[in-house]
């Protein structure tokens, strides 16, 4: 008889959008009071892009694009959670589950530290899992750069992932 065995994955994403007046600004899943919001094809919610693409990688799936093609209009002003969900079905197709994630908005405004603990209790419903598997960091620029300016937003993410597989 032979023994499964866990096997570990580690995956990366990161995700950056513009700023721009006449959108709202969701990150995590949370919609933030700020003046501007994200440009994108979708709801433009580079926190949950960044996460997505994390966990395909980290199961070798692709990326986002790959699944969600901007040029597709099934996904024109998509919620990203959906995106993610569906994401986290083709996961536990291939028999994966995550073990935790660890992201940073880099953001020099709005301040994001009022709602980091319901941005976590967003992903980890989205992901199934506890709250307690996902950390989300906030940072600003230093008013460097297109952040520092308040031009856009970028984001990444760090996830592990882990199946049982048969021992051979």
């Amino acid at each position: 008889m032979h023994e499964p065995k866990l096997e570990w994955r580690v995956g990366q994403g990161e995700d950056i959008h513009a700023l721009v007046p006449g959108r709202k600004l969701v990150l995590g899943g949370i919609e933030i009071a700020h003046h501007s919001g994200l440009l994108g094809h979708s709801d433009a919610d580079a926190l949950l892009h960044a996460i997505t693409d994390a966990l395909l990688g980290a199961a070798g799936l692709g990326d986002i694009g790959l699944l969600f093609p901007d040029t597709d209009p099934r996904y024109k002003g998509i919620d990203s959670g959906a995106l993610l969900q569906a994401a986290m079905a083709e996961l536990a197709a291939h028999g994966w589950q995550v073990v935790n994630v660890d992201s940073t908005v880099c953001a020099q405004a709005p301040r994001l530290a009022p709602y980091r603990d319901a941005m976590r209790q967003s992903i980890a419903r989205l992901l199934a899992v506890a709250p307690e598997q996902v950390n989300v960091k906030a940072k600003t620029a230093e008013r460097l750069g297109f952040v520092g300016r308040q031009e856009g937003i970028a984001t990444n993410a760090v996830c592990l992932l882990q199946r049982e597989t048969p021992r051979r």
